[in-house]
């Protein structure tokens, strides 16, 4: 039987995690889920996927409004995993709620942490560090493909019940002001105009005026532009300037390009 994996990714970690899981899975594909938010999508695949990353303690929007799209498929096995970097807080069990308004089974859900990305709090972790995450993943993604494989149905993962309630709550006061949340972004001085910002946006969210990025309110939070400014000129906010960036080292920026469609 066949699986597709749909993905949502801005700097790397949730397409390293799809391409393995996808290998150790043997019979998969991948699908990027920005490349087809507006367009209708195939659902021939028995095993259905979702790998996207934890944003405000809970789903992306973009992948909230995904699940949409899965209604058509209500005799799939549905799995998800969730990359994050602080807390994972109950964004599995919000994914499941949201498929069974559609009459969909999430059967399994699985949380896998990785080098957070969200630069206007903190900087890049070591690569010690890195590579400690990376590591622990491999197990972890080997377990889910035997889980998902055999299309048993497992725990929906979680924070613990006081942190993911707390959290949850962040998350539905705050998630709707996401995509305006674009107003911290500024280019520096170092900005040549090379416009990588506007084709590695997953969410076509950037465009150059007048040789300088400009974004438009449309914004999921993922970071893309600022992590994969070769100047590092992008900034957020007044404390970005000097905090190490990071995108996962063996994603390149032509893997990502391609979500400008």
């Amino acid at each position: 039987m066949s699986t597709t994996i749909f993905y949502f990714t801005g700097t790397g970690n949730c397409l390293y995690v799809a391409r393995n899981l996808a290998n150790e899975l043997g019979d998969a594909r991948l699908v990027n889920i920005a490349s087809v938010i507006d367009k209708n999508i195939d659902l021939s695949g028995q095993r259905i996927g979702l790998v996207y990353p934890v944003y405000m303690f809970g789903m992306p929007l973009i992948v909230s409004k995904f699940i949409k799209k899965l209604k058509a498929g209500k005799d799939k096995y549905f799995f998800a995993v969730a990359t994050y970097g602080g807390k994972a807080c109950n964004t599995l069990k919000q994914n499941a709620r949201e498929f069974a308004a559609f009459g969909l089974k999430l059967s399994a859900g699985f949380l896998i942490k990785m080098p957070g990305n969200y630069t206007p709090l903190y900087g890049a972790i070591n690569e010690k560090s890195q590579n400690r995450l990376f590591e622990e993943s491999h197990d972890k993604i080997k377990n889910i493909a035997r889980i998902v494989s055999s299309e048993q149905t497992a725990r929906i993962e979680t924070d613990s019940f006081l942190v993911a309630g707390l959290f949850s709550l962040i998350y539905k006061l705050g998630s709707g002001k996401i995509p305006a949340m674009d107003k911290g972004f500024w280019p520096d001085e170092k900005c040549n105009s090379c416009g990588i910002c506007v084709k590695v946006c997953p969410v076509n969210n950037v465009e150059l005026a007048s040789g300088k990025p400009k974004w438009l309110g449309r914004c999921q939070q993922c970071m893309a532009c600022l992590q994969w400014c070769p100047q590092e000129a992008i900034q957020y906010g007044k404390n970005t300037a000097y905090r190490k960036r990071y995108h996962h080292p063996e994603i390149k920026l032509e893997d990502l390009m391609h979500n400008n469609i």
